[in-house]
């Protein structure tokens, strides 16, 4: 086995394991909707887009695919910002919740 025909089979198995997590991800939303009678995005649904997006995309870029990196740079974009929509809304509730604690604060 060359060099060469490990570091193809590397990018292989990245492009692989991107393409998994981000397949994933849609297995995931169904079983969570399903559980819950009703159609739901969760949390996880997110991180998996985001971690095959990203190996996708380091795919892509090995592969000197314009296409291919333009769709998974564009969908990683989103995926991002939806993390950020998660983190500030857990912020805006987490201070909420401070100032409940501090107009009825509990008995020593």
């Amino acid at each position: 086995m060359t060099l060469l025909t490990t570091h193809i089979n590397t990018w292989v198995v990245i492009g692989f394991t991107g393409q998994l997590l981000f397949g994933s991800r849609f297995f995931v939303q169904w079983i969570i909707s399903e559980k819950r009678g009703e159609s739901i995005i969760p949390e996880i649904f997110w991180y998996l887009s985001m971690g095959g997006s990203a190996m996708l995309l380091m795919y892509a870029i090995y592969r000197h695919d314009p296409v291919f990196i333009l769709g998974q740079s564009t969908g990683l974009i989103i995926y991002i910002r939806n993390i950020m929509l998660i983190y500030k809304k857990r912020k805006i509730v987490k201070i909420a919740a401070g100032d409940q604690r501090e107009k009825h604060p509990a008995n020593p």
